[in-house]
């Protein structure tokens, strides 16, 4: 009695069939993804837990009438309608939007500008000199806040500083004043943003090749011309980076702003953020605070994308 056994390309298929290599390669690398898949479960299931499922009980919030404690009335898009109308979301929305000036264009501008003269000077103590310049970036918010309250008071450093050069009438209360509130608040954040530009443009300029400088001044180009057209083109996704990390951080600020002025004067720095804050703990009109919720997270996401987008369309010409 003899057997026959035909030649199979793996234990998966049927017997007397071959079948194809790349077929067999294709099952095998659907396996692996499976066990990606899984290995990606635990850290996803927690995404979806403590950041999805919030955000989705929120929206839902923002269609109730609620104060947190009775029963909730439904309204639909009502609390949309209303912030609209009262010019509330608009007024802080704006101030926002003047953060993003100094929370994201400022220190993006300073940190490359900064980057590029470090790249250039070799001198003794440069990197305990990037280090000072890089500590409020890891300092507290909270203390932050109260070290510039400090500065900004009345009887501060700042108005000390303007009293001695003979500018005794510009002194004031700078956070405490509806003309000058939102700005000395966004300086703040000028401050403490620029540590994180520098940084990232520092990391950055090292893997520019030095050729591309030595080339550029062989054809005449001067510090200003070289930095504009070898340093600047050679930051791009770093430049990218910053712009997006800063830019979140100045839309969903609210640290500074609360333990400096706490949306004040009036709501001359009040933010969307702040406001969220008010409505919820403060005013009880959860859901007012939660359609303010929405329309941020949903402004973030759109500002971020429009500079991604920018920034992706001029680096691929």
């Amino acid at each position: 009695m003899t057997s026959t056994t035909t030649p199979r390309a793996g234990r998966d298929h049927a017997p007397g069939r071959e079948v194809p290599a790349p077929a067999l390669g294709r099952r095998r690398r659907r396996r692996r993804d499976w066990w990606g898949y899984l290995f990606v479960l635990p850290a996803l299931a927690v995404y979806v837990a403590f950041a999805l499922r919030p955000i989705g009980e929120t929206a839902y919030t923002s269609l109730f009438e609620w104060d947190g404690l009775t029963l909730a009335t439904w309204v639909g898009f009502g609390n949309y309608t209303e912030l609209f109308e009262s010019g509330v979301l608009q007024s802080t929305l704006g101030h926002s939007l003047v953060f993003l000036v100094f929370y994201a264009l400022l220190p993006t501008a300073v940190g490359l500008v900064i980057a590029g003269l470090m790249t250039r000077i070799r001198i003794r103590g440069l990197a305990l000199f990037r280090s000072v310049l890089f500590i409020p970036q890891i300092l507290s918010s909270v203390v932050i806040a109260v070290a510039w309250r400090w500065v900004y008071d009345l009887g501060g450093p700042l108005n000390a500083v303007l009293d001695a050069l003979g500018l005794g009438g510009v002194t004031r209360a700078w956070l405490g004043d509806f003309d000058t509130a939102l700005v000395s608040v966004g300086l703040i954040g000028t401050w403490v943003q620029f540590g994180l530009c520098m940084m990232l443009f520092l990391a950055g300029a090292q893997r520019i090749p030095r050729e591309l400088y030595e080339s550029a001044r062989i054809d005449g180009a001067g510090a200003i011309r070289e930095f504009f057209v070898v340093t600047v083109p050679g930051l791009r996704t770093e430049l990218r980076i910053a712009l997006v990390l800063t830019t979140i951080f100045a839309l969903r600020n609210f640290d500074i702003v609360w333990n400096t002025t706490a949306g004040g004067p009036g709501t001359s720095t009040t933010v969307p953020s702040v406001y969220v804050y008010q409505g919820a703990f403060l005013t009880r009109e959860v859901g007012d605070a939660a359609a303010v919720a929405v329309v941020l997270t949903l402004f973030i996401l759109v500002v971020v994308g429009a500079i991604m987008a920018a920034l992706r369309e001029r680096e691929a010409r």
